[in-house]
């Protein structure tokens, strides 16, 4: 499944995206992996009624570009996700 992303709000220290056709799941742990960055004051997951898409806010602090930070964190939950994979194929292998 392809997600299409739509940029809502960008400035400086603040982020809105809306993620079309994506279900909460990946929103709410990508917030949980921006709030572990120093550089960002606020991760958020919004939806406006149950079947409605997911929105991410994020605010950053210290001049962090938001965009930076949540690529940054998509990677992070990438690499994470790799590793649970190389995990379970090597249990699968023994």
């Amino acid at each position: 499944m392809v997600t299409k992303l739509k940029l809502l709000e960008l400035t400086d220290d603040k982020a809105r995206i809306l993620f079309e056709g994506e279900g909460k799941t990946y929103i709410n742990a990508l917030a949980v992996e921006l709030i572990d960055d120093p550089g960002v004051d606020v991760a958020q997951h919004r939806q406006a009624f149950q079947f409605s898409d997911p929105e991410l806010v994020v605010t950053t602090v210290g001049g962090r570009p938001p965009l930076l930070a949540i690529t940054d964190a998509a990677k992070r939950l990438s690499d994470c996700a790799g590793e649970l994979l190389r995990q379970i194929k090597a249990l699968d292998a023994a």
